[in-house]
């Protein structure tokens, strides 16, 4: 693979590296650094690496371990400064926006394997197949994180504003 062929493979897929990383830490500066950290493996990998569904999988999969792996040895937080926060509006299109950031805020206090799960399955649109295959673990196992994921995201949802509690879950 040549410096121009690989560097074609980076733009193919980099909105899609930074987005799985993006949603998991919910910050650009982290979501760049997992996201050069993962094509930087890709380079070193090249070699083992034969057709463009395999880039994909693989891209996902390391994109998916290496967001757990800084959160868990970085102690990176999920946390949202009040000044980040859009001002509350009338206008219904305002509204939508803060529901989904109300929403993304309630993945990021899952746990790093649920949040992951979510992200793949709801944010890029995965098949639980796929994505027990990303994640290296058993079909049953995502289908269980997911139940479990959601319940526990209709019980924060259901509580009164303020009660959310949207520090992440350590396991």
């Amino acid at each position: 693979m040549t410096n121009s062929d690989f560097e074609a493979l980076i733009r193919r897929h980099e909105a899609m590296v930074y987005s799985i990383a993006f949603h998991f830490f919910r910050d650009s500066g982290i979501a760049e650094e997992a996201a050069q950290d993962v094509f930087l493996q890709l380079y070193l990998n090249r070699s083992n690496v034969t057709s463009d569904d395999h880039i994909v999988a693989w891209l996902r999969k390391t994109t998916a371990h290496r967001c757990i792996d800084l959160l868990r040895h970085r102690k990176v937080q999920g946390e949202v400064q009040m000044d980040d926060l859009p001002d509350v509006a009338r206008d219904p299109a305002a509204t939508d926006s803060l529901m989904k950031e109300h929403l993304w805020r309630l993945i990021g206090s899952l746990p790093e394997k649920q949040r992951m799960i979510m992200i793949l399955r709801y944010g890029e649109d995965m098949e639980v197949d796929d994505i027990a295959g990303a994640m290296q673990m058993p079909v049953r196992t995502v289908w269980s994180h997911l139940q479990r994921s959601i319940a526990l995201l209709k019980d924060k949802a259901s509580r009164p504003p303020g009660k959310e509690n949207y520090e992440p879950v350590r396991k």
